[in-house]
């Protein structure tokens, strides 16, 4: 019945890298390493990671005409991602600026570019490709009002994956349609404004679950993450191994979660296995050269 296990609406990135001994202060320079660019952006890390596990997966984006652009593409078609819905052009391709210190830890400036060019009109022009999608995956790297744009579009039976990134506020349309919604702690208490009481994870989930989506899952770093619906709250146990760069690995953990829910794993199950692929994504440098394969998944 669908073409495709996942498709991502969202973001696509050149990731300009540095590596740096301390993130600098206000006003003060730092020394850093060569300058690495990496293809990347939310959505194109998601698409990337699913395909590299084996889902058949599409990305709907934009790029621009440019160097960046056609590395992105490369990209995306060389882990096996069907190019179809990735538009091309109205601005420059989106940038992120990112210093990595050696604890592995990143921040991360990003030039939206042509990502902020993806309309709503794109997205209902590109109505076969939700028809044709078990699951539908989608960040916030990309306008707001195009995120509720794929929320009307989505299939009767297909299911809506968001990982609000950046974070803000969300309307009731699309947080109902979320299942699940996939939060880290600062974006949880985001989006929870001042419904923000309680100091567990479990109390955030609660709360989040309290707003309207049909199910939510907390992802806690080195504590594993949890999971929250209406059958309760579970925890999910971290997998333990030694950081080198935390780059893309909330992408990689949504998309092997949103992967394995269409398969017919329970949330906990995807969970469970998308902390798995998370951990191997820490163990190597970059975004998208960093995301395992299901064999390497399988072996850890």
């Amino acid at each position: 019945m669908y073409d495709y296990d996942l498709l991502v609406v969202g973001s696509a990135n050149a990731d300009l890298v540095i590596g740096v001994e301390r993130r600098p202060g206000a006003g003060e320079t730092v020394l850093g390493s060569d300058l690495a660019v990496h293809p990347g952006g939310k959505g194109a890390n998601q698409a990337v990671a699913a395909a590299r596990l084996g889902a058949r997966t599409a990305l709907l984006a934009r790029v621009g005409d440019d160097a960046y652009g056609r590395l992105l593409l490369d990209s995306q078609r060389s882990a096996g991602v069907d190019t179809v819905g990735v538009l091309v052009g109205g601005a420059p391709t989106g940038v992120a600026l990112i210093t990595v210190d050696p604890s592995g830890d990143n921040s991360i400036v990003v030039s939206p570019g042509a990502n902020g060019r993806l309309a709503p009109d794109d997205v209902s022009a590109a109505g076969s490709l939700f028809h044709a999608s078990r699951v539908v995956s989608a960040q916030l790297e990309i306008p707001l009002e195009t995120v509720v744009e794929v929320v009307r579009n989505l299939a009767p039976e297909s299911r809506f994956v968001l990982n609000p990134s950046p974070p803000r506020p969300l309307p009731q349309e699309v947080l109902a349609a979320c299942d699940p919604l996939i939060v880290n702690e600062h974006e949880a208490k985001v989006i929870l404004g001042s419904a923000a009481v309680g100091d567990s994870p479990e109390d955030w989930a609660r709360i989040l679950l309290a707003k309207g989506p049909r199910s939510v899952v907390v992802t806690l770093g080195a504590e594993g993450a949890l999971v929250a619906s209406a059958q309760g709250v579970t925890r999910v146990p971290s997998v333990k191994v030694s950081a080198v760069d935390t780059t893309g690995a909330g992408d990689a953990f949504t998309a092997a979660l949103a992967f394995r829910l269409g398969a017919g794993e329970s949330l906990a199950e995807a969970a469970a296995y998308a902390a798995r692929v998370g951990a191997v994504t820490v163990t190597k440098e970059g975004a998208q050269a960093s995301f395992p394969t299901a064999a390497e998944v399988a072996a850890q």
